[in-house]
């Protein structure tokens, strides 16, 4: 006997972002010393002083803080200086105080690399980062334009070698997107930006919390009980990636139209339950697999990074 069940409805309500309030921490976060300027990195650390290091100019602003390329006054050393300023709200506080632990534990060719970290008397702290001159992957999309097949399979690549050493380091970077991926005038290309990553006690540690960009989500991270009963919690970082690449090949954010911006409700619903996102007719058959298996909707048919870095369209020949 076929036994038919009801379509679960979707309780919308219960999909909405969580209130500023909810997202605070529970617990009371470290204060910086106030006495004296302190370098808190370990032994590895490059920069003894921040007073070595010389602004040249603003690189960006944003997330409570602002990002400057400096030169080393007694190396010549360029670096980009990432500075959080002290009244920055307890949100911002904590991701940098989770960007710092993160980054003291990392050490590979696809991460980039902290040269030091440092808290101000005042209570700003600054973090000395390696200097990717040509940017991220979204400023060089808006200069250049469209990525070909063999650029985006490089990318991938790296980006995927990245992944597998942070994987393996039970590290979820949670926010995988083009202005978090940097890069260089050899196109070697570095993950940053690890203000919303967790660091997991267990495989299967839930990561379905609102942290991150809403646009790279995964549709378990908005929908946990359809998409992700039993799934990894690494998954989320190949959806991202999927979406990255198909953005680099279209040159537009896959899930809306050039130049058109969606409210997150629309996104949400075009995430979950619209269809997956289709590359155009001049992608090759190998581009198009390797994204169908990034953007599986069911995490647990996601293909895992080292699925994927055996995969044809990484591990062959595009074509340019």
């Amino acid at each position: 006997m076929v036994v038919f069940r009801e379509r679960r409805q979707l309780n919308l309500k219960r999909l909405s972002l969580p209130e500023p309030t909810d997202c605070r921490p529970r617990f009371p976060l470290p204060l910086p010393p106030t006495t004296t300027t302190t370098n808190i990195m370990s032994a590895t650390v490059t920069i003894d002083r921040l007073a070595d290091l010389e602004k040249v100019q603003v690189l960006g602003h944003g997330n409570g803080g602002t990002v400057y390329k400096v030169c080393n006054k007694r190396t010549s050393a360029v670096y980009a200086l990432k500075v959080i300023k002290s009244d920055c709200d307890n949100i911002v506080r904590r991701q940098i105080f989770r960007e710092m632990e993160i980054l003291r534990r990392t050490d590979s060719p696809y991460v980039v690399k902290c040269h030091g970290i440092f808290e101000k008397p005042s209570g700003d702290i600054a973090i000395a980062l390696e200097y990717m001159d040509a940017g991220t992957l979204d400023t060089v999309l808006n200069i250049n334009g469209t990525f070909s097949e063999m650029l985006i399979s490089n990318i991938a690549r790296q980006v995927l070698n990245g992944l597998n050493y942070l994987h393996s380091h039970k590290i979820v970077h949670r926010d995988i997107k083009p202005s978090n991926l940097l890069v260089n005038q050899k196109m070697e290309v570095k993950i940053a930006d690890f203000g919303v990553s967790k660091i997991m006690c267990r495989t299967l540690d839930p990561c379905d919390s609102y942290v991150g960009t809403c646009a790279y989500m995964s549709p378990e991270r908005f929908d946990p009980d359809t998409y992700g009963a039993n799934y990894n919690g690494y998954a989320g970082d190949i959806w991202s990636l999927g979406l990255t690449l198909l953005e680099l090949f279209m040159g537009h954010f896959p899930f809306s139209p050039p130049g058109q911006k969606v409210d997150w409700a629309t996104l949400m619903c075009a995430i979950c339950f619209g269809d997956t996102p289709s590359l155009p007719e001049n992608a090759s058959p190998e581009f198009t697999d390797f994204i169908n298996c990034c953007l599986q909707k069911d995490s647990i048919k996601r293909w895992t990074v080292l699925q994927l870095l055996s995969h044809p369209f990484v591990s062959g020949d595009p074509k340019s």
